[in-house]
């Protein structure tokens, strides 16, 4: 006489359930994350161009404005400050855009117009948390208090 041990039906179900439920996660988040990719590329293709600053710390810029380029194939970032050069590199994560390892040239500006203006320029990227693009006018926003710190017109492409 052989004694049979079984295990509980409902053992072997919740087993089944587990691991299910497992790998539906598991796909849910790896198609989450493959959706963000998709959606932060998308996001830098379209910032990618040429742009001159209009609005800064909520005033129109008069004189020499601030311009600057962002390149999507290197996450790259350019510019002048009005006097000065200025270079780094950006990333996007959503609508989230951060700048980092910002360089800037040191050359003498005798106006104490443009040299506000650079600092106000350079404060504004530093600070920048989230970026909105509408009518080839980028709005880069503070990280903190979601203020406008600055307005930039794309250069269209003719």
């Amino acid at each position: 006489m052989y004694l049979e041990i079984r295990k509980p039906k409902t053992l072997s179900i919740m087993k089944t359930w587990t691991t299910l439920s497992l790998l539906i996660f598991t796909v849910i988040l790896t198609g989450c994350d493959e959706t963000k990719k998709v959606i932060d590329v998308a996001g830098n293709v379209q910032l990618s161009g040429n742009y001159t600053v209009t609005v800064l710390n909520g005033k129109n810029v008069t004189g020499t404005a601030p311009t600057f380029s962002l390149s999507a194939l290197d996450n790259s970032f350019r510019g002048t400050t009005g006097c000065n050069s200025v270079f780094g590199n950006y990333t996007i994560d959503l609508y989230a855009i951060s700048f980092s390892d910002l360089a800037v040239s040191e050359r003498y500006c005798a106006e104490s117009e443009i040299m506000q203006q650079e600092r106000d320029f350079l404060n504004a990227l530093k600070n920048t948390g989230s970026y909105e693009l509408q009518n080839n006018v980028v709005t880069f926003y503070s990280r903190t208090d979601r203020s406008v710190l600055l307005k930039a017109a794309k250069e269209s492409k003719n």
